[in-house]
């Protein structure tokens, strides 16, 4: 990533912004109104993304065919569902988010310590992209990798709260387990070995980063997002959400769906790489943030990845004279510098790499 440069202009903590009592936000966060929460697409309240008990992989061969057949239908036509009995201990979930929340909560000269860079994003951020003038997003972020292990500094973790990094650490554990049952799951769907995708990624050599999502107060909740739609760059998104505060939606169609989180609960979502994998047969799916004038919100997205130098392209196997590769081979260090490089641009970039026809 040495070809990125620093931020632009100053860094302004969003945390800061709205604790100043602020009644409109500054024009930076203001969405074109064709970008903006209720424009364009509706929002579809009366559905919600597929719920999946992620027990019955373990169940008996007539449970564990309709487990299967439940994630081999999120993935094809929904590219998100929400994982419950998944295995990860519901209080270290519980744990990690109040974490987080009190991390956020401490002075900002604690905070600003960890500062980062657009040269690997590790640390406390409030943007993407290094676009100069770019409308921003209502948001403030930690980064932070947990895989491979030559990555990981619990020096640029957070040392307060106290119990943090014994926390994540173990937390990063029990979820990179989960997300390795996942891939056999998706693996077998698409008619592979249950080892094809893990292999691909890297075997257990893959990439596992922390993204901790703040989002403040906003006084202006409909001109601005907290995040922009995008679909991930990444392999598999594992995201914990508020338990209390909705927020994420996802694109259904001609609509946006507030999906409605379920107790403990993971919500997880295709990345381009397995798009890509899978030579477009699952899909990675737009998704984006709301915020809210009288309720924060937190959540912790875990990205499972390849490794980053590894070619990724669409699986020998699925292609066919019927259905060719429908991408050119690519490493994930050269697609996601898309993201680093100009921020959430909803499915441009993973459409722009199709192989023409």
């Amino acid at each position: 990533m040495s070809c990125v440069r620093d931020w632009p202009e100053p860094i302004v903590r969003v945390q800061s912004l709205s604790e100043t009592g602020l009644s409109a936000i500054p024009e930076r966060y203001i969405k074109p109104i064709s970008d903006r929460p209720s424009s364009n697409f509706s929002v579809i309240t009366d559905q919600n993304i597929p719920i999946i008990d992620f027990s019955g992989m373990y169940g008996d061969e007539t449970l564990r065919a309709k487990t299967l057949s439940e994630i081999s239908d999120a993935c094809r036509n929904w590219g998100f569902f929400q994982a419950v009995n998944h295995g990860v201990s519901p209080e270290l979930m519980d744990r990690a988010r109040q974490l987080w929340r009190e991390f956020f909560y401490q002075p900002m000269e604690v905070k600003q310590g960890y500062a980062n860079s657009p040269k690997t994003y590790e640390g406390y951020g409030s943007r993407l992209g290094i676009e100069k003038g770019a409308i921003l997003d209502w948001s403030d972020y930690y980064f932070l990798h947990c895989l491979p292990c030559n990555l990981k500094d619990h020096n640029k973790w957070p040392a307060q709260p106290s119990s943090l990094r014994e926390t994540i650490d173990e937390y990063s554990k029990q979820v990179v387990k989960f997300g390795g049952e996942m891939m056999k799951a998706l693996s077998i769907n698409l008619g592979l070995s249950e080892d094809y995708l893990q292999k691909a990624f890297g075997s257990e050599d893959i990439g596992a980063c922390l993204r901790v999502n703040f989002y403040p107060k906003c006084p202006q909740p409909d001109l601005t997002l907290g995040l922009s739609p995008h679909s991930d760059p990444g392999g598999m998104t594992l995201l914990l959400p508020d338990q209390n505060v909705a927020g994420l939606q996802v694109r259904r169609n001609d609509g946006w769906i507030t999906v409605k989180p379920a107790a403990h609960a993971f919500i997880v979502n295709i990345g381009d790489q397995i798009q890509v994998l899978s030579n477009d047969i699952y899909k990675s799916v737009e998704h984006r943030v709301m915020v809210n004038s009288n309720k924060e919100r937190i959540s912790l997205a875990f990205f499972y990845n390849p490794k980053s130098d590894l070619l990724i392209e669409p699986a020998k196997e699925l292609v066919t004279p019927q259905r060719p590769a429908m991408y050119s081979p690519m490493t994930f260090d050269e697609y996601r510098l898309f993201i680093r490089l100009r921020g959430t641009k909803g499915k441009a970039q993973v459409d722009s790499l199709k192989s023409p026809r």
